[in-house]
């Protein structure tokens, strides 16, 4: 099996080069390559190490809580002493103050190395950025400084028994009590509820405040912990840890409350406002894992295929290495251009999220990057396991392993057909179309500056795929067919600027080549995605 290998080179130039995130005011970006290369070797010599054991052994419930696998306390222990869980704390409540886009590659990284450690780590910068935004400066003080120095982890805790992605139906209620709230019901599928790597943990609640009949308008936010100031338990049971398909490492947890005291966050009925702030975090987080999977399975396949040989083909003394039989070859490139491709697009829109000037692209491309990645990660794994043939089929190359992590990636922070509703529907027509009209002056941007005359054709198609849209009858019948014509001309767009800015990556000719083959590749999906539109015309 080939030990994980954090791709620093290809994070850096895709952060510094084609996201242009240099243009940010507070960027040094020696210092970012030192934090990244860093990160990466804690990564390798530390996290990858736990990650196939703890997928074997899995978390276990004693007593009511959860354990952990062996080892992953003391990575935890490491990874909070050198300060990475308040990396993009900002400095005032003891975190380094580092942006969004930092963040974005030591997040990918850590995925990598081991998605099931990274998934209860992870919703720590969504919680911290809830409280900056709608927390009372009390509660900035108390949780954000023990967010930052590891002693507190986060949960989000939305999805309750019969109540998935429709929030309106959430039955958890709170109470207000003598100055405090109660609250009491049932949530699931809460990645982290319960862990024994930090001191407590910290859960953003979702409960009702008004009637049923309110559905969201009658939904608050609160922040509580598993433990009271005095020590004693609060209000929350573990129910049951799921058995799942993958991610055996991170305890997806059935929790109850009972009276579980709690304070408001924000204001009453505002809740899922409120909740979006760490939804969106947490959408282009998972975009991200889906890119880590992608480049892994490459990484594993590409050293695999470079070394068995089999068969004879021209030019090739003897047996030639199945790396450069054209049909191996292929799939190779497919899934470096997936990963490439896909960081590159989860980049550009960290840099226009870290600017504040690009709302409405970034509400747009969250979808999209969170749909496209996480399909990519998934075929990225596919693929590799293709290419090893039996051996991908194998546990010893651990391609399974990446495509069962990878699988959940495509459900859970809004299953990816919602994401495609959302983009066909809402996004359209949100403030007269400026989500939309933001990411064709992208596409404009790009092409032009990039002299893509084959990106400005893909402009005009995704122009006409638009306007069918909005005269649809019912444009969610076509949903699907718009999300992957926008991801490719997206992900064109991701490799024009990528060729263009090829000489700064360490292999410029090797981004060149992916790059002619990525953007034909895109072309070939547009225009089929674009074809299936006016099959349906919307009806």
């Amino acid at each position: 099996m080939k030990p994980f290998k954090a791709p620093v080179e290809d994070i850096l130039f895709s952060l510094e080069h084609v996201a242009n995130a240099a243009r940010l005011p507070e960027w040094d970006g020696e210092l970012v390559s030192q934090i990244v290369q860093h990160f990466a070797e804690f990564a390798e010599g530390e996290i990858a190490p736990v990650d196939e054991p703890g997928d074997i052994e899995g978390c276990r419930l004693e007593d009511g809580r959860v354990k952990m696998p062996n080892g992953f306390a003391e990575v935890f222990r490491s990874y909070a002493e050198q300060g990475w869980t308040g990396l993009s704390v900002p400095e005032a409540y003891g975190g380094q103050g580092m942006g969004g886009p930092v963040l974005a590659a030591t997040s990918e990284i850590f995925t990598g190395a081991c998605h099931s450690l990274q998934m209860v780590t992870g919703l720590v910068p969504g919680m911290v950025r809830t409280l900056l935004d709608f927390g009372t400066e009390a509660q900035r003080e108390v949780y954000i400084a023990l967010l930052a120095e590891g002693k507190l982890l986060a949960t989000m805790c939305l999805t309750e028994p019969g109540s998935g992605s429709d929030l309106s139906t959430v039955r958890t209620r709170a109470v207000a009590d003598d100055g405090k709230w109660l609250i009491t019901g049932e949530k699931i599928f809460i990645s982290g509820g319960d862990q024994d790597m930090s001191e407590d943990v910290a859960h953003l609640v979702l409960a009702r405040t008004g009637t049923l009949e309110e559905g969201i308008r009658g939904l608050s936010l609160f922040i509580c912990r598993s433990t009271r100031p005095d020590g004693s338990r609060n209000g929350i049971s573990i129910t049951r840890i799921e058995e799942k398909m993958g991610l055996h490492a991170s305890p997806t947890c059935q929790i109850a409350f009972d009276n579980m005291e709690a304070e408001l966050v924000g204001k009453p009925g505002e809740g899922l406002k409120c909740m979006f702030t760490m939804m969106n975090h947490a959408r282009i987080d998972v975009a991200l894992q889906g890119v880590a999977h992608a480049a892994r399975a490459h990484d594993v396949a590409a050293a695999y295929a470079d070394e068995r040989k089999q068969g004879r083909i021209p030019g090739v003394e003897g047996s030639a290495p199945i790396a450069h039989h054209p049909h191996v070859r292929n799939m190779l490139d497919e899934q470096a251009i997936l990963a490439i491709g896909g960081r590159a697009m989860c980049h550009y829109a960290q840099v226009a999220l870290e600017t504040s000037e690009h709302g409405a692209l970034v509400d747009f491309l969250t979808p999209v990057c969170k749909s496209f990645c996480t399909e990519a990660g998934m075929r990225s794994a596919d693929l590799g396991i293709q290419i090893l043939g039996g051996y991908g089929y194998l546990r010893e190359y651990r391609l399974e392993q990446i495509y069962r992590d990878a699988r959940i990636t495509a459900i859970y922070e809004g299953t990816n057909g919602i994401h495609a509703l959302t983009l066909a529907t809402r996004l359209l027509r949100l403030d007269n179309g400026a989500p939309a009209d933001a990411f064709l002056e992208m596409l404009r941007e790009i092409s032009l500056a990039t002299a893509d005359d084959g990106l400005s054709g893909i402009r005009e198609i995704w122009q006409g795929a638009r306007n069918q849209m909005a005269q649809a009858g019912n444009p969610a019948e076509a949903a699907d067919d718009f999300m992957v014509l926008t991801a490719h001309a997206c992900l064109h767009a991701m490799w024009s600027l990528i060729e263009a800015k090829a000489d700064h990556h360490p292999d410029p000719e090797r981004m060149r080549r992916l790059a002619r083959k990525a953007k034909a590749f895109a072309v070939r999906k547009c225009r089929f995605a674009a074809s299936a539109l006016e099959m349906s015309d919307g009806e």
